[in-house]
């Protein structure tokens, strides 16, 4: 019997499809902000994160004020987890799934 000779592929890149952006999330918090330490138990949930990649379609909707590295609240309930790095923490997240967009300055009008 021949042996069938299988490729090693090591995925370095996650390009997100139509309306969805990869986002890597922030760290649950570990204490209040009075600096209370919580045990893991009572971790706060967070679902907070930074845009590491956003689609074309994203990208070319003018529409949307979403950019790479932008730091973002996204609903969590539909985000796809990549299995890409070992601390699994980058998610694919459906664009009607952010619900805002963290700004140091308003935008001009």
């Amino acid at each position: 019997m021949a042996k069938k000779k299988v490729a090693s592929s090591t995925f370095e890149y996650v390009e997100p499809i139509g309306d969805r952006v990869l986002v890597r999330k922030d760290e649950p918090k570990r204490e209040t902000r009075g600096g209370i330490a919580l045990p893991d138990a009572a971790e706060i949930p967070t679902i907070t994160g930074r845009i590491v990649t956003i689609s074309a379609a994203v990208e070319n909707d003018e529409e949307l004020p979403l950019r790479q590295y932008d730091k973002i609240l996204f609903h969590p309930k539909n985000a796809i987890p990549v299995d890409l790095e070992h601390d699994n923490q980058l998610f694919v997240v459906p664009v009607e799934d952010i619900v805002a967009v963290f700004r140091r300055n308003a935008p001009e009008e």
